[in-house]
């Protein structure tokens, strides 16, 4: 008989390896959390949520971890949220652009509204235009510093948080504004009832937060901005070659920033009933959370990689772990822990950053 011909299957897999088995589940998943920063956070937030009830039951924590504590929270969630949403924006232009003025913003814009409202009597609807428009403005200025006059964004934006810090705190001579037509803008951030027996939750979840993330992943994922976004942030020197206008990309970066700014500065005139000249900035600011917040949702610092869903779920696990620290340590403890803890959270999403970025190009090439 003929002896075959055939050669035996090769069975080298992917990886190079001849007749290596196929990876197991559990290895599957753990290239899952590894390259998908949203399974990541979610589960980091159900072991959250399921080790707070546990300390809960067991009498460690100064008051109840429920569903309704936990709808409260959303109150500082959702400022932080549309900041953590407005730095992503400026990290995924690239060149290490990062915004650390959007505390000081929110609190020139929030006094510039509280003075529109509660000084010069504007209706409610012009101040809010006036208010977000003053914001894109403020915005624009981090943007004409960084993207035409090529200032380093750390640089830029460390002064114009400066100035505008400043401008807040002289604006009134360090005084807050608290008549009585800001005090009646409370009622934009009021607690509203949910059916089904739900916990109730702040009004400005549904009114600014949900509306600001919906534009935001709309601009980035549907538009040919968004498209050049990422493009720039990937690869300036492609983007060049590619007659992309990189330098009017990151200046509308900048610039919807200050936009984002001027809605979260609202928010925070009305949850406070007062204009207060050190809302964004009071104790450690708004600026380094968001950031914070924006790396741990997956946004690379070296620009070109983030998603609006790692963002708006990593807002919601730094909020809810917070609150937690301050149930379980007594006094003003508790609020330094919760710095230890962003500290932990930017290490541990840097370095995630940096191994899931190694696995990206490894596959790239």
């Amino acid at each position: 008989m003929p002896q075959s011909t055939s050669e035996p299957a090769d069975t080298t897999t992917r990886d190079g390896a001849a007749g290596a088995r196929p990876p197991s589940p559990l290895a599957r998943l753990g290239r899952l959390l590894l390259h998908d920063r949203v399974a990541l956070l979610i589960l980091l937030l159900v072991v959250l949520v399921a080790w707070m009830k546990m300390l809960d039951r067991g009498g460690y924590l100064l008051g109840p971890y429920d569903a309704a504590y936990m709808a409260a929270a959303l109150e500082s969630f959702v400022p932080l949220c549309i900041l953590a949403l407005a730095e992503m924006l400026v990290i995924l232009s690239g060149r290490g652009g990062i915004d650390l003025s959007v505390g000081a913003m929110v609190s020139l814009t929030g006094m510039a509204f509280g003075f529109m409202v509660g000084e010069w009597g504007w209706p409610l609807w012009p101040s809010l235009a006036a208010a977000l428009a003053f914001g894109t403005a403020l915005g624009a200025v981090n943007g004409f510093l960084v993207a035409v006059l090529g200032f380093p964004s750390l640089i830029a934006t460390l002064a114009t948080g400066y100035a505008y810090s400043s401008l807040a705190l002289v604006s009134n001579d360090n005084a807050p504004i608290s008549s009585r037509p800001v005090q009646d803008l409370h009622g934009l951030t009021s607690m509203i009832d949910l059916p089904f027996g739900l916990p109730p939750v702040p009004k400005q979840f549904f009114t600014f937060l949900l509306p600001c993330a919906v534009l935001v992943w709309l601009l980035v994922n549907r538009t040919a901005f968004g498209r050049r976004l990422y493009a720039v942030g990937t690869n300036e020197t492609a983007a060049r070659y590619a007659a992309l206008s990189v330098g009017g990309v990151r200046f509308r970066a900048f610039a919807l920033a200050g936009l984002l700014s001027g809605v979260a500065a609202v928010v925070t005139v009305g949850q406070f009933a007062s204009a207060r000249p050190d809302a964004g900035t009071v104790g450690n600011g708004m600026a380094l959370p968001a950031i914070t917040i924006a790396v741990l949702g997956g946004v690379a610092i070296t620009g070109g990689v983030g998603r609006v869903g790692g963002v708006i779920v990593a807002a919601l696990l730094v909020v809810w772990l917070n609150a937690g620290i301050l149930l379980y340590f007594e006094g003003s403890a508790g609020s330094r822990y919760q710095l230890l803890a962003l500290g932990v959270l930017l290490i541990a999403s840097t370095l995630l950053n940096a191994v899931a970025g190694r696995g990206r190009r490894r596959r790239a090439r």
